[in-house]
Protein backbone atom coordinates (compact mmCIF):
# COMPACT_ATOMS: atom_id res chain seq x y z
CA UNK A 1 0.00 0.00 0.00
CA UNK A 2 1.29 3.37 -0.77
CA UNK A 3 1.99 5.07 2.08
CA UNK A 4 0.61 8.51 2.61
CA UNK A 5 0.56 11.52 4.88
CA UNK A 6 -1.80 14.19 5.16
CA UNK A 7 -0.19 17.60 6.03
CA UNK A 8 -2.69 20.65 7.62
CA UNK A 9 -0.36 24.11 8.13
CA UNK A 10 -2.07 26.77 9.89
CA UNK A 11 -0.60 30.22 8.15
CA UNK A 12 -1.49 33.28 10.40
CA UNK A 13 -2.77 35.00 7.17
CA UNK A 14 -6.46 34.69 6.04
CA UNK A 15 -6.71 38.00 4.09
CA UNK A 16 -4.57 38.98 1.28
CA UNK A 17 -4.85 36.17 -1.05
CA UNK A 18 -1.71 36.81 -2.63
CA UNK A 19 0.32 35.48 -0.08
CA UNK A 20 -1.53 32.50 0.54
CA UNK A 21 -1.14 31.89 -2.95
CA UNK A 22 2.57 32.21 -2.80
CA UNK A 23 2.46 29.84 0.12
CA UNK A 24 0.75 27.05 -1.22
CA UNK A 25 2.02 27.56 -4.78
CA UNK A 26 5.73 26.00 -3.10
CA UNK A 27 4.01 23.74 -1.75
CA UNK A 28 2.06 22.24 -5.05
CA UNK A 29 5.88 23.18 -6.79
CA UNK A 30 6.71 19.64 -4.37
CA UNK A 31 6.20 16.17 -6.74
CA UNK A 32 4.12 14.33 -5.40
CA UNK A 33 2.14 16.26 -3.31
CA UNK A 34 -1.52 17.02 -3.77
CA UNK A 35 -3.31 19.94 -3.13
CA UNK A 36 -6.77 19.22 -1.66
CA UNK A 37 -8.09 22.44 0.45
CA UNK A 38 -7.15 26.20 1.16
CA UNK A 39 -9.56 28.02 3.43
CA UNK A 40 -8.77 31.43 4.37
CA UNK A 41 -11.17 32.99 7.25
CA UNK A 42 -11.07 36.88 6.90
CA UNK A 43 -12.11 37.37 10.59
CA UNK A 44 -10.19 34.68 12.27
CA UNK A 45 -7.06 36.05 10.04
CA UNK A 46 -5.65 32.51 9.18
CA UNK A 47 -5.95 30.23 6.47
CA UNK A 48 -5.69 26.32 7.12
CA UNK A 49 -4.38 24.36 4.22
CA UNK A 50 -4.42 20.58 3.65
CA UNK A 51 -2.31 18.84 1.33
CA UNK A 52 -1.48 14.97 1.15
CA UNK A 53 1.08 12.79 -0.23
CA UNK A 54 4.39 10.49 0.58
CA UNK A 55 6.06 11.30 3.82
CA UNK A 56 9.61 12.55 2.40
CA UNK A 57 7.61 15.08 -0.32
CA UNK A 58 5.13 15.94 2.41
CA UNK A 59 7.84 17.12 4.67
CA UNK A 60 9.58 18.77 1.64
CA UNK A 61 6.99 20.57 0.66
CA UNK A 62 5.81 21.59 4.53
CA UNK A 63 9.21 22.77 4.55
CA UNK A 64 9.30 24.90 1.61
CA UNK A 65 5.73 26.60 2.67
CA UNK A 66 7.36 27.64 6.17
CA UNK A 67 10.28 29.25 4.53
CA UNK A 68 7.82 31.15 2.49
CA UNK A 69 5.44 32.08 5.30
CA UNK A 70 8.87 33.42 6.90
CA UNK A 71 9.13 35.79 4.43
CA UNK A 72 5.97 36.76 3.87
CA UNK A 73 3.87 36.98 7.55
CA UNK A 74 5.11 39.52 9.74
CA UNK A 75 3.52 38.44 13.55
CA UNK A 76 4.31 42.07 14.79
CA UNK A 77 1.15 43.16 12.88
CA UNK A 78 -1.13 40.12 12.77
CA UNK A 79 -4.57 40.63 14.79
CA UNK A 80 -7.24 38.24 14.40
CA UNK A 81 -9.85 36.23 16.28
CA UNK A 82 -8.33 32.64 16.51
CA UNK A 83 -5.25 31.48 19.29
CA UNK A 84 -1.91 32.07 17.25
CA UNK A 85 1.66 32.56 18.13
CA UNK A 86 3.71 31.97 14.97
CA UNK A 87 3.32 32.58 11.13
CA UNK A 88 3.17 28.99 10.64
CA UNK A 89 1.44 28.73 13.59
CA UNK A 90 0.77 25.36 13.58
CA UNK A 91 1.87 22.07 10.96
CA UNK A 92 0.45 18.89 12.28
CA UNK A 93 1.22 15.50 10.48
CA UNK A 94 -2.10 13.16 9.92
CA UNK A 95 -1.62 8.94 8.88
CA UNK A 96 -3.83 8.86 6.00
CA UNK A 97 -2.75 5.22 4.25
CA UNK A 98 -0.03 2.43 4.86
CA UNK A 99 1.59 4.31 7.62
CA UNK A 100 1.29 4.40 11.48
CA UNK A 101 1.04 6.78 14.16
CA UNK A 102 4.56 5.77 15.48
CA UNK A 103 6.03 6.58 12.20
CA UNK A 104 4.00 9.92 11.87
CA UNK A 105 5.83 10.70 14.67
CA UNK A 106 9.28 10.36 13.53
CA UNK A 107 8.33 12.03 10.41
CA UNK A 108 6.55 15.14 12.77
CA UNK A 109 10.07 15.20 14.59
CA UNK A 110 11.99 15.14 11.15
CA UNK A 111 9.89 18.20 9.91
CA UNK A 112 10.44 19.91 13.18
CA UNK A 113 14.01 19.82 13.25
CA UNK A 114 14.41 20.47 9.31
CA UNK A 115 12.28 24.05 10.21
CA UNK A 116 14.36 24.82 12.81
CA UNK A 117 18.06 24.49 11.46
CA UNK A 118 17.17 24.80 7.53
CA UNK A 119 14.20 27.44 8.10
CA UNK A 120 15.21 29.04 11.24
CA UNK A 121 11.90 28.60 13.38
CA UNK A 122 11.52 28.14 16.40
CA UNK A 123 9.86 25.23 16.67
CA UNK A 124 7.96 22.88 19.78
CA UNK A 125 7.14 19.31 19.26
CA UNK A 126 3.05 18.75 20.70
CA UNK A 127 0.61 16.01 21.33
CA UNK A 128 1.38 12.77 19.92
CA UNK A 129 5.31 14.11 18.62
CA UNK A 130 5.67 16.06 21.82
CA UNK A 131 9.54 15.52 23.27
CA UNK A 132 8.32 16.94 26.93
CA UNK A 133 5.10 15.54 28.59
CA UNK A 134 3.67 18.76 29.34
CA UNK A 135 3.91 19.94 25.64
CA UNK A 136 1.52 17.88 24.46
CA UNK A 137 -1.65 19.82 24.95
CA UNK A 138 -1.01 22.79 22.32
CA UNK A 139 -3.29 25.27 24.75
CA UNK A 140 -0.41 24.84 26.94
CA UNK A 141 2.56 24.96 24.20
CA UNK A 142 0.37 28.24 23.05
CA UNK A 143 -0.48 29.54 26.22
CA UNK A 144 0.08 33.68 26.08
CA UNK A 145 -0.03 33.66 22.50
CA UNK A 146 2.37 35.73 20.21
CA UNK A 147 1.96 38.41 22.67
CA UNK A 148 3.49 36.06 25.61
CA UNK A 149 6.40 34.72 23.75
CA UNK A 150 9.07 36.60 24.54
CA UNK A 151 8.31 36.54 28.32
CA UNK A 152 7.90 32.51 28.26
CA UNK A 153 11.15 32.52 26.04
CA UNK A 154 13.17 33.55 28.46
CA UNK A 155 12.41 30.66 30.46
CA UNK A 156 14.73 27.40 30.09
CA UNK A 157 11.78 25.00 30.35
CA UNK A 158 9.60 26.46 27.22
CA UNK A 159 12.68 26.64 24.76
CA UNK A 160 12.02 25.34 21.61
CA UNK A 161 12.91 21.87 20.39
CA UNK A 162 14.30 22.95 17.74
CA UNK A 163 15.57 26.57 15.99
CA UNK A 164 16.52 29.48 18.14
CA UNK A 165 15.73 29.69 21.65
CA UNK A 166 15.63 33.73 21.08
CA UNK A 167 12.46 35.59 20.46
CA UNK A 168 11.68 35.60 16.66
CA UNK A 169 9.37 38.57 16.18
CA UNK A 170 8.22 38.17 12.61
CA UNK A 171 7.61 35.08 12.82
CA UNK A 172 7.02 33.45 16.13
CA UNK A 173 7.02 29.91 16.87
CA UNK A 174 5.63 26.95 15.27
CA UNK A 175 3.80 24.31 16.80
CA UNK A 176 4.20 20.71 14.75
CA UNK A 177 2.48 17.18 15.82
CA UNK A 178 1.44 14.12 14.80
CA UNK A 179 -2.40 13.47 15.17
CA UNK A 180 -5.19 11.88 14.04
CA UNK A 181 -7.42 13.42 11.85
CA UNK A 182 -8.97 16.17 13.11
CA UNK A 183 -12.48 18.30 12.13
CA UNK A 184 -12.67 21.68 12.27
CA UNK A 185 -16.43 22.46 13.00
CA UNK A 186 -18.17 25.35 14.08
CA UNK A 187 -21.46 25.87 15.12
CA UNK A 188 -23.77 28.55 14.50
CA UNK A 189 -25.86 30.66 17.08
CA UNK A 190 -28.64 33.37 16.99
CA UNK A 191 -26.95 35.47 18.97
CA UNK A 192 -24.10 37.88 18.90
CA UNK A 193 -22.95 37.76 22.82
CA UNK A 194 -19.37 36.47 22.78
CA UNK A 195 -20.00 35.10 26.34
CA UNK A 196 -22.89 33.08 26.14
CA UNK A 197 -21.25 31.63 23.37
CA UNK A 198 -18.24 30.74 25.44
CA UNK A 199 -20.68 29.58 27.88
CA UNK A 200 -22.30 27.00 25.68
CA UNK A 201 -18.35 25.96 24.59
CA UNK A 202 -17.58 25.10 28.18
CA UNK A 203 -20.79 23.08 28.49
CA UNK A 204 -19.53 21.05 26.20
CA UNK A 205 -15.61 20.43 25.36
CA UNK A 206 -13.86 17.86 27.14
CA UNK A 207 -11.73 20.87 29.65
CA UNK A 208 -15.34 22.04 30.56
CA UNK A 209 -14.75 25.14 33.14
CA UNK A 210 -13.55 26.80 36.24
CA UNK A 211 -14.99 25.36 39.30
CA UNK A 212 -16.80 29.18 40.91
CA UNK A 213 -17.94 27.18 44.04
CA UNK A 214 -16.79 28.83 46.77
CA UNK A 215 -15.75 27.13 50.44
CA UNK A 216 -18.22 27.01 52.61
CA UNK A 217 -16.38 28.59 55.06
CA UNK A 218 -13.90 30.90 54.20
CA UNK A 219 -16.43 31.67 51.22
CA UNK A 220 -13.51 31.66 48.76
CA UNK A 221 -13.26 29.42 45.78
CA UNK A 222 -12.30 25.99 46.14
CA UNK A 223 -9.31 24.60 44.95
CA UNK A 224 -7.28 21.25 45.07
CA UNK A 225 -5.42 19.54 47.56
CA UNK A 226 -2.03 21.44 46.05
CA UNK A 227 -4.05 24.47 45.47
CA UNK A 228 -4.73 24.14 41.60
CA UNK A 229 -8.08 25.15 40.16
CA UNK A 230 -10.86 23.02 40.10
CA UNK A 231 -12.21 21.79 36.90
CA UNK A 232 -15.67 20.40 35.83
CA UNK A 233 -15.83 18.30 32.52
CA UNK A 234 -17.55 19.00 30.08
CA UNK A 235 -20.20 16.72 28.11
CA UNK A 236 -18.17 15.67 24.95
CA UNK A 237 -14.81 13.72 25.56
CA UNK A 238 -11.98 14.87 22.09
CA UNK A 239 -13.40 18.18 22.04
CA UNK A 240 -11.93 21.27 22.27
CA UNK A 241 -14.36 24.67 22.35
CA UNK A 242 -14.53 28.62 22.77
CA UNK A 243 -16.97 31.01 21.73
CA UNK A 244 -16.47 33.74 19.36
CA UNK A 245 -18.11 36.05 17.62
CA UNK A 246 -17.63 36.05 13.39
CA UNK A 247 -18.23 40.14 12.35
CA UNK A 248 -18.05 38.79 8.60
CA UNK A 249 -21.66 36.88 9.11
CA UNK A 250 -22.65 38.80 12.29
CA UNK A 251 -22.74 35.82 14.51
CA UNK A 252 -21.51 34.18 17.71
CA UNK A 253 -20.21 30.62 16.75
CA UNK A 254 -19.03 27.63 19.02
CA UNK A 255 -15.93 26.79 17.63
CA UNK A 256 -14.48 23.50 18.08
CA UNK A 257 -12.19 20.45 16.60
CA UNK A 258 -13.53 17.12 17.49
CA UNK A 259 -9.94 15.30 17.95
CA UNK A 260 -11.32 12.38 17.31
CA UNK A 261 -14.66 11.86 15.28
CA UNK A 262 -14.71 7.99 16.16
CA UNK A 263 -15.30 9.49 19.93
CA UNK A 264 -17.31 12.48 19.28
CA UNK A 265 -18.75 12.74 15.74
CA UNK A 266 -19.81 15.66 14.24
CA UNK A 267 -23.64 14.60 14.73
CA UNK A 268 -23.40 14.32 18.17
CA UNK A 269 -21.51 17.59 18.78
CA UNK A 270 -23.68 19.22 16.74
CA UNK A 271 -26.96 18.10 18.88
CA UNK A 272 -25.31 17.88 22.64
CA UNK A 273 -24.70 22.19 21.30
CA UNK A 274 -28.54 22.32 20.31
CA UNK A 275 -29.35 20.89 24.01
CA UNK A 276 -27.10 23.16 25.73
CA UNK A 277 -27.96 26.09 23.27
CA UNK A 278 -31.65 25.59 24.04
CA UNK A 279 -31.00 25.73 28.01
CA UNK A 280 -29.73 29.45 27.53
CA UNK A 281 -32.39 30.20 25.22
CA UNK A 282 -30.36 30.27 21.96
CA UNK A 283 -30.95 28.87 18.87
CA UNK A 284 -28.44 26.74 16.41
CA UNK A 285 -29.23 27.77 13.05
CA UNK A 286 -26.69 25.83 11.11
CA UNK A 287 -22.95 24.76 11.34
CA UNK A 288 -19.39 25.28 9.14
CA UNK A 289 -16.95 22.21 8.30
CA UNK A 290 -13.68 24.26 7.86
CA UNK A 291 -10.94 22.15 5.85
CA UNK A 292 -12.01 18.44 5.11
CA UNK A 293 -13.94 15.68 6.69
CA UNK A 294 -13.88 12.43 6.19
CA UNK A 295 -16.54 10.45 4.13
CA UNK A 296 -16.97 8.17 6.72
CA UNK A 297 -18.31 10.98 9.17
CA UNK A 298 -20.61 12.29 6.97
CA UNK A 299 -22.35 8.95 5.96
CA UNK A 300 -22.55 8.34 9.92
CA UNK A 301 -24.06 11.33 10.28
CA UNK A 302 -26.68 11.06 7.27
CA UNK A 303 -27.50 7.79 8.73
CA UNK A 304 -28.22 8.91 12.49
CA UNK A 305 -30.96 11.67 11.39
CA UNK A 306 -32.02 9.52 9.09
CA UNK A 307 -32.87 6.96 12.22
CA UNK A 308 -33.91 9.97 13.93
CA UNK A 309 -36.67 9.67 11.67
CA UNK A 310 -37.62 6.49 11.76
CA UNK A 311 -36.25 6.07 7.90
CA UNK A 312 -34.33 3.47 6.28
CA UNK A 313 -30.56 4.17 6.25
CA UNK A 314 -29.53 2.11 3.25
CA UNK A 315 -29.67 5.32 0.90
CA UNK A 316 -27.33 6.21 -1.58
CA UNK A 317 -23.87 7.88 -0.56
CA UNK A 318 -25.44 11.00 -2.17
CA UNK A 319 -28.36 11.05 -0.18
CA UNK A 320 -26.75 10.29 3.10
CA UNK A 321 -24.57 13.69 2.52
CA UNK A 322 -27.58 15.94 1.49
CA UNK A 323 -29.36 14.85 4.76
CA UNK A 324 -26.44 15.18 6.96
CA UNK A 325 -25.89 18.65 5.33
CA UNK A 326 -29.35 20.06 5.72
CA UNK A 327 -29.63 18.34 9.44
CA UNK A 328 -26.62 20.23 10.27
CA UNK A 329 -26.73 23.60 8.68
CA UNK A 330 -23.85 23.08 6.26
CA UNK A 331 -24.97 25.19 3.93
CA UNK A 332 -25.94 28.45 6.01
CA UNK A 333 -23.36 30.60 5.43
CA UNK A 334 -21.80 29.77 2.08
CA UNK A 335 -22.58 26.26 -0.58
CA UNK A 336 -21.51 23.25 1.15
CA UNK A 337 -19.90 20.74 -2.02
CA UNK A 338 -18.75 17.49 -1.13
CA UNK A 339 -16.28 17.36 -4.26
CA UNK A 340 -14.25 20.07 -2.36
CA UNK A 341 -15.08 19.23 1.57
CA UNK A 342 -14.99 15.59 1.51
CA UNK A 343 -10.91 14.29 1.37
CA UNK A 344 -12.01 11.23 -0.38
CA UNK A 345 -13.79 13.38 -2.97
CA UNK A 346 -10.77 15.60 -3.57
CA UNK A 347 -8.80 12.84 -3.72
CA UNK A 348 -10.33 11.50 -6.38
CA UNK A 349 -10.88 14.81 -8.43
CA UNK A 350 -8.20 15.28 -8.10
CA UNK A 351 -6.36 12.09 -9.50
CA UNK A 352 -9.00 11.57 -11.77
CA UNK A 353 -8.91 8.41 -14.30
CA UNK A 354 -11.65 6.98 -16.99
CA UNK A 355 -13.25 4.87 -14.57
CA UNK A 356 -15.30 2.69 -16.22
CA UNK A 357 -18.50 3.32 -13.53
CA UNK A 358 -18.15 7.51 -14.50
CA UNK A 359 -19.49 6.35 -17.70
CA UNK A 360 -22.86 6.70 -19.16
CA UNK A 361 -24.73 3.16 -19.64
CA UNK A 362 -24.30 4.03 -23.58
CA UNK A 363 -20.52 4.83 -23.68
CA UNK A 364 -20.04 1.54 -21.17
CA UNK A 365 -22.14 -0.28 -23.73
CA UNK A 366 -20.27 1.10 -27.02
CA UNK A 367 -16.68 0.39 -24.92
CA UNK A 368 -17.84 -3.02 -24.12
CA UNK A 369 -18.57 -3.31 -27.89
CA UNK A 370 -15.32 -2.16 -29.32
CA UNK A 371 -12.08 -3.72 -29.92
CA UNK A 372 -10.81 -3.02 -26.79
CA UNK A 373 -10.24 -6.52 -24.33
CA UNK A 374 -11.13 -4.75 -21.83
CA UNK A 375 -13.62 -4.23 -20.24
CA UNK A 376 -14.95 -7.93 -20.61
CA UNK A 377 -16.70 -10.35 -18.74
CA UNK A 378 -15.59 -9.94 -15.30
CA UNK A 379 -16.53 -6.31 -15.57
CA UNK A 380 -19.69 -6.87 -17.24
CA UNK A 381 -20.43 -9.35 -14.38
CA UNK A 382 -19.82 -7.17 -11.95
CA UNK A 383 -22.14 -4.39 -13.40
CA UNK A 384 -24.65 -7.44 -13.36
CA UNK A 385 -24.29 -8.01 -9.62
CA UNK A 386 -24.17 -4.55 -8.83
CA UNK A 387 -27.68 -3.53 -10.39
CA UNK A 388 -29.08 -6.57 -8.70
CA UNK A 389 -27.93 -5.92 -5.44
CA UNK A 390 -29.47 -2.36 -5.82
CA UNK A 391 -32.85 -3.40 -7.07
CA UNK A 392 -32.76 -5.72 -3.91
CA UNK A 393 -31.76 -2.48 -1.84
CA UNK A 394 -34.36 -0.73 -3.57
CA UNK A 395 -37.26 -3.09 -2.13
CA UNK A 396 -36.28 -3.24 0.72
CA UNK A 397 -36.33 0.90 0.72
CA UNK A 398 -39.65 1.10 -0.51
CA UNK A 399 -41.03 -2.19 1.99
CA UNK A 400 -38.91 0.44 5.19
CA UNK A 401 -40.94 3.52 4.20
CA UNK A 402 -44.64 1.76 3.25
CA UNK A 403 -47.47 3.26 5.23
CA UNK A 404 -48.31 0.90 8.07
CA UNK A 405 -45.42 -0.82 8.14
CA UNK A 406 -43.85 1.62 10.26
CA UNK A 407 -42.88 -0.69 13.32
CA UNK A 408 -40.65 -2.83 10.79
CA UNK A 409 -38.76 0.02 9.21
CA UNK A 410 -35.71 -1.06 10.81
CA UNK A 411 -36.09 -4.68 9.94
CA UNK A 412 -35.81 -2.90 6.05
CA UNK A 413 -33.14 -0.50 6.97
CA UNK A 414 -30.86 -3.01 8.08
CA UNK A 415 -31.89 -5.16 4.61
CA UNK A 416 -31.24 -1.97 2.52
CA UNK A 417 -28.01 -1.49 4.31
CA UNK A 418 -27.02 -5.14 3.39
CA UNK A 419 -27.59 -4.72 -0.10
CA UNK A 420 -26.14 -1.30 -0.21
CA UNK A 421 -22.90 -2.75 1.07
CA UNK A 422 -22.78 -5.17 -1.88
CA UNK A 423 -23.49 -2.86 -4.56
CA UNK A 424 -20.93 -0.85 -3.32
CA UNK A 425 -18.39 -3.08 -3.78
CA UNK A 426 -19.68 -4.43 -6.85
CA UNK A 427 -19.19 -1.24 -8.52
CA UNK A 428 -16.07 -0.84 -7.55
CA UNK A 429 -15.08 -4.34 -9.08
CA UNK A 430 -16.02 -3.23 -11.92
CA UNK A 431 -12.55 -1.37 -12.53
CA UNK A 432 -10.75 -3.30 -10.52
CA UNK A 433 -11.42 -6.47 -12.69
CA UNK A 434 -10.74 -4.34 -15.92
CA UNK A 435 -7.19 -2.85 -13.83
CA UNK A 436 -6.43 -6.76 -13.05
CA UNK A 437 -6.51 -7.47 -16.63
CA UNK A 438 -4.21 -4.67 -17.58
CA UNK A 439 -1.50 -5.29 -14.72
CA UNK A 440 -1.82 -8.71 -17.12
CA UNK A 441 -0.66 -6.64 -20.23
CA UNK A 442 1.66 -4.72 -18.60
CA UNK A 443 3.63 -7.56 -17.38
CA UNK A 444 4.52 -8.87 -20.74
CA UNK A 445 6.38 -5.63 -21.73
CA UNK A 446 8.78 -6.13 -19.12
CA UNK A 447 12.36 -6.64 -20.22
CA UNK A 448 13.59 -10.33 -20.22
CA UNK A 449 16.87 -10.28 -21.69
CA UNK A 450 19.10 -11.69 -18.79
CA UNK A 451 18.05 -14.48 -16.12
CA UNK A 452 17.47 -11.84 -13.17
CA UNK A 453 14.94 -9.60 -15.49
CA UNK A 454 13.01 -13.47 -16.31
CA UNK A 455 13.13 -13.83 -13.09
CA UNK A 456 11.25 -10.55 -11.71
CA UNK A 457 9.32 -10.74 -14.99
CA UNK A 458 7.48 -14.22 -13.65
CA UNK A 459 7.14 -13.36 -10.36
CA UNK A 460 5.70 -9.96 -11.80
CA UNK A 461 3.37 -12.32 -14.01
CA UNK A 462 2.13 -14.74 -11.50
CA UNK A 463 1.25 -11.60 -9.19
CA UNK A 464 -0.70 -10.05 -11.98
CA UNK A 465 -2.38 -13.68 -12.73
CA UNK A 466 -3.40 -13.85 -9.27
CA UNK A 467 -4.91 -10.78 -8.73
CA UNK A 468 -6.83 -11.38 -12.44
CA UNK A 469 -8.56 -14.64 -10.23
CA UNK A 470 -8.89 -12.94 -7.02
CA UNK A 471 -11.00 -10.33 -8.05
CA UNK A 472 -13.70 -12.16 -10.36
CA UNK A 473 -13.73 -14.73 -7.11
CA UNK A 474 -14.34 -11.56 -4.94
CA UNK A 475 -17.45 -10.28 -7.40
CA UNK A 476 -18.55 -14.20 -7.13
CA UNK A 477 -18.18 -13.82 -3.47
CA UNK A 478 -20.93 -10.65 -3.40
CA UNK A 479 -22.73 -10.73 -6.06
CA UNK A 480 -23.72 -14.21 -3.87
CA UNK A 481 -23.90 -12.41 -0.82
CA UNK A 482 -26.35 -10.06 -2.37
CA UNK A 483 -29.23 -13.09 -3.05
CA UNK A 484 -30.37 -13.37 0.54
CA UNK A 485 -31.14 -9.36 0.00
CA UNK A 486 -33.69 -10.73 -3.23
CA UNK A 487 -34.31 -13.96 -0.72
CA UNK A 488 -35.10 -11.44 2.11
CA UNK A 489 -37.58 -9.09 0.25
CA UNK A 490 -39.45 -11.72 -2.19
CA UNK A 491 -40.87 -13.16 1.55
CA UNK A 492 -41.07 -10.08 3.69
CA UNK A 493 -41.14 -7.12 0.92
CA UNK A 494 -43.80 -5.05 -0.58
CA UNK A 495 -45.91 -7.07 -3.01
CA UNK A 496 -45.48 -4.81 -5.33
CA UNK A 497 -42.09 -5.06 -6.14
CA UNK A 498 -41.70 -8.74 -5.94
CA UNK A 499 -40.83 -9.05 -10.09
CA UNK A 500 -37.64 -6.54 -9.00
CA UNK A 501 -36.91 -8.89 -6.05
CA UNK A 502 -37.12 -11.60 -9.30
CA UNK A 503 -35.16 -9.63 -11.51
CA UNK A 504 -31.97 -9.37 -8.56
CA UNK A 505 -31.61 -12.31 -8.01
CA UNK A 506 -31.54 -13.39 -11.93
CA UNK A 507 -28.54 -10.76 -11.96
CA UNK A 508 -27.27 -12.05 -9.08
CA UNK A 509 -26.94 -15.68 -10.38
CA UNK A 510 -25.88 -14.08 -13.53
CA UNK A 511 -23.39 -12.26 -12.29
CA UNK A 512 -21.56 -14.95 -10.09
CA UNK A 513 -21.55 -17.47 -13.26
CA UNK A 514 -20.02 -15.02 -15.28
CA UNK A 515 -17.40 -14.35 -12.83
CA UNK A 516 -17.27 -17.78 -12.38
CA UNK A 517 -15.64 -18.12 -15.85
CA UNK A 518 -13.08 -15.58 -15.51
CA UNK A 519 -11.92 -17.60 -12.22
CA UNK A 520 -11.72 -20.59 -14.56
CA UNK A 521 -9.70 -18.96 -17.51
CA UNK A 522 -7.41 -17.28 -15.45
CA UNK A 523 -6.53 -19.94 -13.44
CA UNK A 524 -5.22 -21.85 -16.65
CA UNK A 525 -1.91 -19.33 -16.07
CA UNK A 526 -1.55 -19.92 -12.19
CA UNK A 527 1.52 -22.04 -11.65
CA UNK A 528 0.30 -22.98 -7.84
CA UNK A 529 -1.23 -26.00 -9.07
CA UNK A 530 -2.76 -26.30 -4.95
CA UNK A 531 -4.11 -22.48 -5.11
CA UNK A 532 -5.55 -22.88 -8.35
CA UNK A 533 -7.65 -25.95 -7.61
CA UNK A 534 -8.61 -24.13 -4.30
CA UNK A 535 -9.88 -21.25 -6.74
CA UNK A 536 -11.74 -23.56 -9.27
CA UNK A 537 -13.35 -25.87 -6.20
CA UNK A 538 -14.49 -22.93 -4.09
CA UNK A 539 -15.78 -21.00 -7.26
CA UNK A 540 -17.98 -24.38 -8.34
CA UNK A 541 -19.25 -24.48 -4.52
CA UNK A 542 -20.62 -20.06 -4.92
CA UNK A 543 -21.92 -21.18 -7.79
CA UNK A 544 -23.91 -24.28 -7.19
CA UNK A 545 -25.51 -22.56 -4.00
CA UNK A 546 -26.19 -19.70 -5.89
CA UNK A 547 -27.82 -21.48 -8.84
CA UNK A 548 -30.04 -23.05 -5.87
CA UNK A 549 -30.71 -20.22 -4.10
CA UNK A 550 -32.11 -18.42 -7.34
CA UNK A 551 -33.97 -21.14 -8.29
CA UNK A 552 -35.92 -21.04 -5.06
CA UNK A 553 -36.85 -17.56 -5.20
CA UNK A 554 -37.76 -17.60 -8.79
CA UNK A 555 -40.13 -20.19 -7.52
CA UNK A 556 -41.40 -18.51 -4.82
CA UNK A 557 -41.78 -15.27 -6.99
CA UNK A 558 -44.03 -16.75 -9.36
CA UNK A 559 -46.27 -18.61 -6.94
CA UNK A 560 -46.97 -14.60 -5.33
CA UNK A 561 -47.60 -13.29 -8.78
Amino acid sequence: MQKLIECVPNFSEGRNLEIIKQITDVITSVDGVTLLDVDPGAATNRTVVTFVGEPQAVIEAAVLAGHKSKQLIDMSKHSGEHPRFGAMDVCPLVPIAGVTMDETVGYARELAKRLGEEVGLSVYCYENAALIDERQNLAVVRSGEYEALGTRLQDKRWRPDFGPTEFQETTGATAVSARDFLVAYNINLNTTSTRRANAIAFDVREKGRMSRKPHPITGEIQRDKDGNAIWLPGSLKAVKGIGWFIEEFGICQVSMNLTNVSITSTHVAFDEVVTKAQARGIRVTGSELVGLIPLQAMLDAGRYFLRKQSRSTGVADAELIKIAVKSMGLNELYPFKPEEKIIEYVLKGKNKSQCLINLSVRDFCELTASESPAPGGGSVAATLGALGAALGTMVANLSSHKAGWDDRWEEFSDWAERGKKCHDELLSLIDKDTEAFNQIMATWKLPSSTEAEKAEKEIASQEAVLNAIATPFRIMEVAAESLDVAAAMVKEGITASLSDAGVAALCARSAVMGAYLNVKINSGDLNDAVLRQKFIDDGAAIQKSSIDAEQKILQLVNERL
